[in-house]
């Protein structure tokens, strides 16, 4: 298995770390990620969340803005301290999130963001980090994208 691990020819897909705290939501979105070759590790809240990061190696931190405790970009912070070099997307499908809220935040998908936008912007800021580069896509959208 160690031999497997290092050939190139048996890359792992990216691992995303989902934080929302709807079900529902989060196996709809889970499932898509997925089937566009992502792998998933779901957190319900902060604190499991915070768990994984300490415990687990991601790719990348995918947060819903409003889950319980603190928001999302308040999570991000944190994330942002545990595991620097991974990028976060923060979600706001219904709140009207400000740039100061997006400091610790590598990508931002606010209302009527489309799925094929929110998959191909993973897919960049996984192969960006992958490769090694310290610039980020920051990418912004208002509720007419």
């Amino acid at each position: 298995m160690e031999a497997a691990n290092r050939n190139p020819m048996h890359r792992q897909p990216p691992v995303v770390l989902y934080v929302d705290d709807n079900l529902r939501s989060s196996r709809f979105l889970t499932a898509v990620l997925e089937e566009c070759g992502f792998g998933v590790t779901t957190a319900n809240d902060p604190v499991e969340a915070r768990g994984v990061c300490k415990n687990f190696a991601i790719d990348l931190a995918l947060l819903d803005y409003d889950i319980p405790v603190m928001t999302g970009s308040q999570l991000a912070e944190e994330l942002k301290f545990l595991v620097p070099d991974v990028p976060v997307v923060l979600l706001a499908g219904h709140a009207s999130v400000s740039q100061s809220e997006l400091v610790f935040v590598d990508g931002y998908f606010g209302p009527n963001t489309t799925l094929d936008d929110l998959i191909e912007n993973l897919r960049t800021l996984v192969a960006a980090d992958t490769m090694g580069t310290v610039t980020r896509l920051r990418t912004s959208w208002s509720d007419a994208t």
